[in-house]
């Protein structure tokens, strides 16, 4: 199937698309800081940059979008018509980079969620899955409140 889009006009539109303070993650984050949450926003120190660090409870969270990181039966993790071969490469390779990331921020020691970008429109589960972030402590303060 060919683009209905001409390749100027899908090379600007792909160069909108951010990696840093999207809709979702400004929702998760308004979300966090209203429950009282503290943290700290794509650490450079720390293996993929995670959207959001808790160091209090040693967690660090993930906002990913389904069509980019490919979420396992949402209905925007879709896959384009044209140029399939390049589109499969470039998701098994975000699919594979997320793994690596959360395996080394596991070794060092952080727990790791992610939220996916679906999930940021139902504000209970967000809710719930923010709460989480809480419901184990790390680090110094471990035990304490």
């Amino acid at each position: 199937m060919v683009d209905r889009l001409t390749p100027e006009r899908r090379s600007w539109l792909m160069s909108r698309v951010r990696g840093k303070s999207t809709m979702p993650e400004m929702a998760v984050r308004r979300m966090a800081h209203a429950m009282g949450m503290r943290f700290r926003l794509h650490r450079r120190d720390l293996p993929g940059r995670p959207d959001l660090v808790f160091p209090r409870y040693r967690t660090v969270l993930f906002v990913h979008g389904c069509f980019w990181h490919r979420h396992a039966g949402c209905r925007k993790a879709t896959s384009p018509k044209s140029r399939t071969e390049y589109w499969q490469a470039k998701f098994e390779g975000n699919v594979a980079r997320d793994e690596r990331n959360e395996t080394q921020l596991i070794r060092m020691g952080w727990r790791v969620l992610t939220i996916w970008e679906c999930d940021t429109k139902d504000s209970e589960l967000l809710r719930e899955k923010l709460e989480s972030v809480r419901s184990i402590r790390g680090g110094k303060d471990d035990g304490l409140d």
